[in-house]
């Protein structure tokens, strides 16, 4: 029950299928004729990585003493074909998310905090802008299905290549960027008329399927010399599918985004319905690359919906190379700050509850471009928060991986887990708590 609704009187009962909010979208969808477009991810409960917990060690497996013994962090991406693969400090990196969605303030925040912790950050759509490129020690450049921005001297300059097929907010549906965001500058590099709302594609224009994806992707290799490595993204929907895809067209690692991901704004519709938890997406991935031959040599990168440091010790003991995160991100630079709350109420809503990443008002100067509200983000102070929360989500990961008595994070497994649902012990192919059971196979059944 919200704050402002009044107590329903004790002979009333709300419908489980029609509650108030599905009648308030009703009404909302029938007024406006217009379906809802907001960012901030799924809303609705999947099982995530709270659902799985880990098996610290006591008398069958040692700890590492803590802070004392060495718990190593680092992870190579790009190994496979890239001449220059990429060395990162910590198992965690920062998605691709747009100059345009967010403001040039928020982009060079990004790149700050994610130098001042030795990993990565990617460009998003619609190009590179100097203060990202100058401020990042690592950028990841990203080619998605609208081509805005893209300029072959920026693939160069970059150290190495993400080509997005899909998003784990959107599989299956382009980007969006409404007109109110669209500046001189951003209407400027991505050569599009100023204050019109722009649509991006579903689907790369110059392939139709895995073998020209495997044209493109020598294409990009002839552009770079080979030097850079190749990631390919993709939207947890039909994962065993298209990784094996992605693996036979030569990409160097995948990147996985489950649909808890939530810096895209989209359609409500599209985020609540279309795609698959992450924490079901990792498994069938890392069986993908096993049958394949490639685990560990194909870099794998996964996304949405990671908060914590047990989030990326989970995800990590589930078979991924890496994590990477959006709105976390977005968060740890102030966005839904109570700071902000009293202009996050002029706007309908409330610090920890804004999600009109779209409408380009955002009170903390993240996601606008709207000069007097891009002026309140702090680049230094902006990269100075994010690398704290790096560094928080690194020490985190170290500690249970320290506890299961691993000296590298990357040699959690999945038998360090157990799960405490049946729903979740299903997805991530991990026992029960408390059984030798995992359902869906054919083991002691």
């Amino acid at each position: 029950m919200t704050e402002h609704s009044s107590p329903l009187p004790t002979s009333q009962r709300e419908s489980a299928t029609f509650d108030r909010h599905t009648i308030a979208e009703i009404h909302r969808a029938a007024d406006t004729g217009i379906y809802d477009i907001r960012g901030f991810g799924a809303k609705r409960a999947v099982p995530n990585f709270d659902d799985l917990l880990c098996l610290g060690a006591s008398m069958s497996r040692y700890p590492l003493e803590g802070y004392r013994e060495r718990c190593a962090t680092d992870v190579w991406l790009g190994t496979r074909n890239a001449k220059k693969p990429l060395h990162i400090k910590i198992p965690v990196t920062i998605a691709g998310m747009s100059f345009g969605a967010l403001s040039a303030q928020a982009k060079e925040s990004l790149g700050r905090g994610a130098s001042q912790m030795g990993t990565l950050t990617t460009t998003g759509d619609g190009g590179m802008t100097d203060e990202e490129r100058g401020q990042t020690d690592l950028l990841v450049y990203q080619l998605l299905p609208s081509r805005y921005g893209m300029n072959p001297d920026h693939l160069r300059a970059a150290d190495a290549l993400e080509i997005v097929l899909g998003q784990g907010a959107k599989p299956g549906g382009g980007g969006m960027l409404m007109g109110q965001k669209i500046s001189d500058r951003v209407a400027q590099m991505r050569t599009l008329p100023q204050g019109i709302d722009q649509r991006s594609p579903c689907r790369h224009p110059d392939w139709t399927g895995p073998d020209d994806l495997a044209i493109k992707i020598e294409e990009l290799r002839e552009i770079t010399d080979w030097q850079k490595p190749i990631f390919v993204k993709i939207g947890a929907t039909r994962t065993y599918y298209d990784v094996k895809l992605a693996v036979k067209a030569g990409a160097d690692a995948i990147v996985l985004d489950g649909m808890q991901g939530g810096t895209a704004a989209t359609q409500e519709v599209f985020i609540e319905h279309i795609g698959i938890p992450l924490l079901a997406a990792i498994p069938q991935a890392v069986q993908a690359l096993q049958e394949m031959g490639v685990h560990r040599q194909v870099q794998l990168v996964v996304s949405g919906g990671i908060r914590n440091g047990a989030d990326v010790a989970k995800a990590l003991a589930l078979g991924a190379d890496c994590t990477s995160i959006g709105v976390g991100a977005l968060i740890a630079l102030g966005c839904n700050h109570p700071h902000w709350d009293e202009d996050y109420r002029r706007l309908g809503s409330a610090a920890g509850f804004f999600d009109d990443y779209q409408d380009g008002t955002d009170p903390a100067g993240i996601t606008t471009q709207d000069p007097q509200l891009t002026s309140r983000l702090d680049p230094v102070r902006g990269g100075r928060r994010l690398a704290n929360y790096l560094r928080v989500l690194t020490m985190e990961a170290q500690t249970i991986a320290r506890a299961c008595g691993k000296s590298h994070v990357q040699n959690l497994e999945p038998e360090d887990l157990v799960a405490l649902s049946v729903e979740a012990a299903a997805m991530a192919r991990v026992p029960l708590a408390g059984t030798e059971w995992v359902p869906g196979t054919k083991a002691h059944e």
